[in-house]
C-alpha cells in the first residue's frame, strides 16, 4: 500500500526523527530547511511488499560532523559522485531508495534524494546508531553490499565485502579526507533483501511518534511519553557537562532528578543507557531521548549543558534488533566496551516507567 508524504508532514517527521536520534544523529533543522524546497513533494512511500523484490535498491546518508554540515553546506547533488561509483560497481542503475538511518537528520536526508526513485518504507537502523557497523545489512552479513563515499575534489572511495568493523574504519578515514563530513551511498542489495534485513515501516512509525509529540509537547512529561508510545524515565537538572569515561569515545552526563534520584546518561554519539541511583533502567537498542523541560526541543548530547532542565524518555527498540542474538550484540552497550549496562528486555514498553529487567550496574 502506498502512502503519500506531504510538505505539511515535515514538522512531524522532523520531530519524530529527532526523537529517534537518541540524543545524536545530528540536528534535523538544517536538513528540514533543505528538503522543504528540495524534496519532490508530495513523496510517495511504498511498502516493501508492494515493490518487485528483485528491484535494486540503495540508501543515502550524511556522515561525519553534523556541526560541520551547518558550516559547510552540501552541494545541490551531495550523493551524485558516490551514487555513480556504486552503480558502476554493481553494473546497473538503482531505481529504488530506502533510508539508511531514520534517526536524526538522515531520516529527512533520504526525502531529498527521492526524486526519480521509488521510495520504500524501510530503514537500515530503525533509529540513530554511532557506526556503519550497525547498518542492518552489514550486521546480517548480506553479500554484495557496497558503500561509496565522496572524499573531496571529485574523489570517491568504494568499500565492498568488508567486515562491518572494517567498513566503519575505512569510511571514517574517507570522511576525514573529505573534510569532516561526506555523502554516503550504500547499494548492492535489492528491495527483497529489505524484507528480512531491515526495519520495515520506519517512516510510518516516525511520523506517528512525531504527531503524538506535537499534540502533547507542552503537557506533563508523563503525558508526552504516553502520547509517543514511550516511557517516562526521569526529569531533572544537568549537574555537569558530558564527561569522558575510561571507555574510548564514551561519555556520561549526570542529572539531579526532581524526586532526588541521581540519574546518569551514558552516551557515545547517541545515548546508550540510563541509570537511576546506579540501577540500569534503559539501554540500547531502546531509544532514549532528552527533551528540554522549558522549550520542549529534543536535545542533542552536546547540548546537555550544566543547569539545563530536561526530562528523559524511552521509546521501544525496533523489534528487528531483538529478533536475533547477533543483532542485539551489535548494538548493546557492551558492543562499545561498556560492560554491565545491557538489558535483556525493552523498558520502552513498560508504562510504569521502570524496566522489568532493571539491575545494578557493575
Amino acid at each position: 500500500m502506498a502512502h503519500v508524504l506531504r510538505s505539511s508532514d515535515l514538522p512531524a517527521l522532523a520531530a519524530g526523527c529527532a526523537l529517534f536520534g537518541a540524543g545524536g544523529g545530528g540536528a534535523t533543522w538544517p536538513v528540514e530547511l533543505m528538503v522543504r524546497r528540495g524534496a519532490p513533494w508530495p513523496v510517495t512511500l511504498h511498502d516493501v511488499a508492494d515493490v518487485d523484490p528483485a528491484t535494486p535498491c540503495m540508501a543515502v546518508a550524511y556522515s561525519g560532523s553534523p556541526e560541520l554540515l551547518g558550516e559547510r553546506l552540501p552541494s545541490l547533488d551531495p550523493f551524485g559522485i558516490a551514487t555513480d561509483a556504486v552503480e558502476r560497481w554493481v553494473g546497473t542503475e538503482i531505481p529504488a531508495l530506502c533510508s539508511m538511518e531514520i534517526g536524526g537528520m538522515n531520516g529527512l536526508t533520504t526525502l531529498g534524494a527521492a526524486a526519480g526513485r521509488t521510495l520504500v518504507d524501510a530503514d537500515l537502523m530503525g533509529r540513530a546508531f554511532p557506526g556503519f557497523d550497525q547498518v542492518s545489512l552489514l550486521v546480517d552479513g548480506v553479500p554484495g553490499v557496497v558503500l561509496g563515499c565522496a572524499t573531496g575534489a571529485d574523489g570517491v572511495a568504494v568499500v565492498s565485502q568488508a567486515r562491518p568493523a572494517d567498513v566503519e574504519r575505512l569510511l571514517r578515514t574517507a570522511i576525514t579526507t573529505a573534510g569532516g563530513w561526506a555523502g554516503i551511498v550504500l547499494g548492492g542489495f535489492t528491495v527483497g533483501d529489505l524484507a528480512r534485513h531491515a526495519v520495515l515501516g520506519a517512516y510510518e512509525r516516525v511520523l506517528s511518534v512525531g504527531r503524538g509529540f506535537a499534540d502533547a509537547r507542552f503537557g506533563e512529561p508523563h503525558d508526552v511519553a504516553r502520547a509517543i508510545g514511550g516511557t517516562f524515565l526521569a526529569e531533572g537538572r544537568v549537574q555537569r557537562a558530558p564527561q569522558a569515561t575510561p571507555h574510548a569515545g564514551v561519555t556520561s552526563v549526570d542529572l539531579r532528578a526532581v524526586d532526588g534520584a541521581v540519574v546518569r546518561l551514558v552516551a557515545r554519539t547517541e545515548l546508550l543507557a540510563v541509570l537511576r541511583d546506579g540501577v540500569v533502567v534503559a539501554a540500547a537498542p531502546t531509544v532514549v531521548a532528552a527533551v528540554d523541560a522549558v522549550t520542549r526541543e529534543v536535545v542533542q548530547i552536546s547540548e546537555l549543558t550544566p543547569g539545563r532542565n530536561v526530562f528523559v524518555l524511552a521509546l521501544p527498540a525496533p523489534a528487528w534488533w531483538r529478533a536475533a542474538d547477533h543483532r542485539l550484540a551489535a548494538v548493546a552497550p557492551s558492543h562499545f566496551g561498556v560492560e554491565g549496562l545491557d538489558l535483556a528486555t525493552d523498558p520502552g514498553t513498560d508504562p510504569a516507567g521502570t524496566s522489568t529487567d532493571a539491575r545494578e550496574a557493575t
